[in-house]
């Protein structure tokens, strides 16, 4: 879909969410949305996608209680901005729209993740990204190094960029809207996608990428959609395995699951940001114990964490429950780059192949 397009559909739709309030009070009904309960209690596996979706439970807003009515007022004037926006080719950040409430009176948000969720709730309704709205996250995209060539659009037409060879030493940048990259070619057997950007740095530094024919994506930490978008298009478009490199810690297991499955509150684009066949590499709660890795001991909010994602249907599989339990009995964490105690190669001339070959990757 060309951009003139995702416009007009964009604004087609978020029109259409006010026009069924007017036809609701037309017909003498109270104007009212619903939309999919977002929580983990309300997210189910769907077996055709391979993604977890919500649920059938639904919540109810209707102007009918103090409450909802001014939520519904709220996505009003929301609906009212976009489509300006949209109407006038510019953008705005999350952040800047939560700002541009102050002058809105009632209808002002009292925090930003209040707004964030009213966005999330335009994305479900219209089936569209927030994206299509020329709405655009505050922080930086994370970055790509290795065999992999593709064009990306600017302000003065397409270029063709390799991330090896025509890029710095920290990488091509993912842009907010990677729609606008088409991949081209790539000599990759797999993409490896890591947490942090000490390990990121070390990898490139070893030439990991050269030595193993891997593409590295820097997730920087809480990968953005931005960056799971990228991963997700890498696996669709050309099959390349995809793993995660993450600290061994309930958080960052968390990191692995929103690449892998998808995150709660965008469940209703998993399809589009989570790559469903992306495996864990580590690291497991077997690593730190195996290679002795040096160790924090969990806190109080790690073993609540760790107990948590013992109910979360994302790591309901006999793997997770056995390394999450393990973990609780040795009470300790550690993080990636524990693995320099024994050299500043080890990672990866040793640890990293032996496990990518344990797993069929390499």
């Amino acid at each position: 879909m060309s951009k003139k397009e995702t416009d007009h559909e964009a604004t087609r739709k978020l029109v259409g969410i006010a026009r069924a309030w007017y036809d609701q009070m037309v017909t003498g009904l109270v104007p009212s949305i619903s939309l999919p309960t977002r929580t983990k209690q309300n997210i189910a596996y769907d077996d055709e996608s391979e993604v977890w979706k919500y649920g059938d439970k639904e919540s109810i807003r209707s102007a009918g209680s103090a409450k909802s009515a001014l939520h519904l007022l709220k996505m009003s004037f929301v609906i009212w901005f976009l489509k300006k926006q949209i109407a006038e080719n510019r953008s705005s950040t999350l952040r800047e729209l939560y700002y541009i409430s102050e002058g809105w009176k009632k209808a002002k948000f009292q925090a930003q993740d209040e707004s964030n969720f009213l966005i999330e709730d335009l994305e479900i309704l219209t089936d569209m990204q927030r994206e299509a709205f020329h709405l655009r996250p505050e922080e930086d995209g994370a970055t790509i190094f290795g065999p992999l060539k593709l064009r990306e659009a600017t302000r003065r037409g397409s270029r063709d960029i390799h991330c090896q060879d025509d890029v710095g030493e920290a990488g091509y940048q993912i842009p907010t809207n990677v729609e606008n990259i088409e991949f081209l070619s790539h000599d990759a057997r797999f993409v490896i996608a890591i947490e942090t950007g000490g390990m990121y740095a070390r990898l490139i530094e070893n030439g990991f990428d050269s030595q193993h024919s891997a593409i590295l994506v820097h997730l920087k930490g809480q990968p953005a959609r931005s960056t799971r978008r990228i991963l997700n298009r890498i696996n669709d478009q050309f099959g390349l395995p995809v793993v995660v490199f993450t600290d061994g810690d309930p958080w960052s297991y968390r990191i692995y699951a929103s690449v892998a499955y998808g995150a709660i509150k965008s469940a209703h684009i998993s399809e589009l940001l989570a790559t469903p066949k992306a495996q864990f590499v580590g690291v497991q709660p077997s690593d730190i114990r195996d290679y002795n890795l040096p160790s924090d001991k969990l806190t109080e909010k790690d073993v609540a964490a760790l107990r948590s994602e013992l109910t979360d249907p994302r790591f309901c599989s006999p793997y997770w429950k056995e390394q999450i339990e393990l973990q609780l009995a040795l009470n300790l964490k550690s993080e990636q780059q524990a693995f320099a105690a024994r050299g500043l190669d080890f990672v990866t001339r040793e640890y990293l192949p032996a496990r990518l070959s344990a797993m069929g990757i390499i």
